[in-house]
């Protein structure tokens, strides 16, 4: 059976205004495309098959998300969000509200303490919180502040402080996201439906979880929305390994909808934590245990980590965030010579940018960090911020860009990526480093696996406004009309 969609107009196409397509699918691909004309609309009774009339909006190939923690993110939209509370002293009274109203253990999200002038303690907490246990995890998942309760129940009671960063705090949430599969899915279902109903195909899948497992019991179980890549974390590398799994392998039974992903290694921090790895110090640490950021994976483990991987056909996906973390990680695949991405690449040296293009390494990055770090950044990296989200300067240097959200670091909304790559502004704040700012037609083939064009896949996605010509605004509220996944409709608003 196939399905036509009628009257789709090209995005950008100013010499053509007002031409229409109709898009032929056909067996999960695109079979042919016709040219309607300026003012030719087809009659219904010319096409064979089913056929939904879109009424002239856009047509763009289906949206990636090139690195999301689904489930996490899934839970996410179920905690509360603290990210509106901008000190210590207002978060403890809002826990201290949710307490007293008898609410039970407050699971919170987003704070943001990296410009707090002191470091959250258990002891803030439990001045309002008594034995009632408290959690909140960061923005940026490098750091979570639990009261004594939730420290006792994580079998954490002697910690310090109750500021958890790097391991520690990923423990914390990895036993936050522990739920029944059954309970796990229904949330999965949930976002997977959220995700297509912003033009969401596919997603690259870094959980910390044992992805391919997880995902073919969701995609067995009806949530067929989207494609996954799924990553491979180093706890699980050894047993992938062993099973023979290769990135780009599809996996039987799940209908070409999962594929084997990179084996994720984190090697530095974050900004929001203080923690990624840098060249210089941070402004006030001189002196400190940890003042140029945590380096998580010494080097010479690095190279053995990534060597591994890519003699068993599995490609790599390095977290590297600070500049010296990035620096390090282009080392390991200059020395080991595999393929695979730089996850966030967020501060680079010059010299660097030219060393991922040359190496042929993908920079998969995260435009919406930009607009969150802008006033961070601004005092972290004082002086530096020319190498913060350079997007610009690696286009120009050849270097290909992959675009994700790092959900639920930020919401899983490609087009929040899409607008701040291409503006560099969020919120009617004057851009930050304008001349960063990259073309439309860019950030969206960072969005995209796909054209519009016969023989492609069939992921496809109807907006109401041109991508191409939208202001800022119009970008990060996109209509999404109609989302189909190989020729499958995932969602529909028509």
């Amino acid at each position: 059976m196939s399905l036509t969609l009628l009257n789709a107009r090209i995005p950008g196409e100013r010499s053509l205004v007002g031409s229409l397509i109709n898009v032929v699918v056909e067996r999960g691909v695109i079979r042919d495309i016709d040219f309607v004309g300026a003012t030719g609309v087809i009659s219904l009774t010319e096409v064979e098959g089913e056929t939904i009339d879109v009424g002239g909006r856009y047509i763009v190939p289906g949206l990636w998300d090139n690195h999301v923690h689904f489930s996490n993110w899934a839970q996410a939209r179920r905690r509360v969000d603290v990210s509106g509370s901008n000190s210590l002293d207002q978060i403890v009274a809002l826990v201290g509200e949710w307490i007293a109203a008898g609410k039970g253990p407050f699971l919170g999200a987003k704070f943001l303490a990296n410009l707090w002038p002191v470091q959250p303690r258990f002891s803030d907490l439990d001045a309002v919180s008594g034995d009632t246990p408290v959690y909140l995890l960061s923005a940026d998942l490098h750091s979570a502040w639990l009261n004594s309760a939730a420290l006792a129940e994580q079998g954490k009671a002697s910690h310090a402080t109750g500021y958890l960063v790097e391991q520690d705090a990923f423990d914390v949430s990895v036993a936050l996201g522990k739920v029944s599969d059954d309970e796990g899915d229904a949330f999965a279902a949930d976002a997977a439906r959220a995700a297509a109903a912003r033009g969401v195909v596919g997603i690259v899948e870094f959980e910390m979880d044992r992805n391919v497992a997880t995902w073919r019991r969701r995609i067995a179980n009806g949530i067929t929305q989207l494609r996954v890549e799924a990553g491979i974390y180093t706890a699980d590398i050894d047993q992938a390994i062993e099973m023979g799994l290769r990135s780009g392998d599809t996996i039987a039974s799940t209908d070409g909808l999962l594929k084997v992903g990179s084996h994720k290694i984190i090697t530095d921090g974050s900004l929001g934590s203080r923690t990624a790895f840098c060249f210089n110090e941070y402004p006030g640490m001189a002196g400190q245990p940890h003042a140029h950021g945590v380096l998580n994976v010494a080097y010479s483990d690095l190279v053995l980590l990534m060597a591994k991987s890519w003699a068993a056909g599995i490609s790599l996906a390095v977290h590297a965030i600070g500049d010296r973390a990035n620096t390090l990680a282009l080392d390991a695949f200059e020395t080991v010579r595999c393929d695979g991405s730089i996850e966030h690449a967020q501060l680079l040296t010059y010299t660097d940018i030219a060393r991922i293009a040359k190496l042929g390494v993908t920079a998969s990055v995260q435009p919406e960090h930009a607009m969150d770090d802008r006033d961070s950044a601004d005092v972290l990296w004082a002086g530096r911020t020319s190498g913060a989200f350079p997007f610009r300067d690696m286009l120009g240097a050849g270097v290909k860009l992959a675009f994700g959200s790092d959900a639920p670091v930020t919401p899983l909304d490609p087009w929040l990526a899409i607008a701040s790559a291409v503006e560099r502004t969020r919120d009617g704040l004057p851009p930050w480093h304008p001349e960063q700012r990259i073309a439309p037609e860019a950030a969206l083939a960072a969005s995209t696996r796909s054209r519009i064009a016969v023989g492609e896949p069939a992921d496809i996605v109807i907006v109401d406004y041109d991508p191409l010509l939208s202001s800022v605004d119009e970008l990060r509220s996109m209509p999404v009309a109609l989302t189909l996944v190989a020729g499958r409709v995932t969602h529909s608003a028509l």
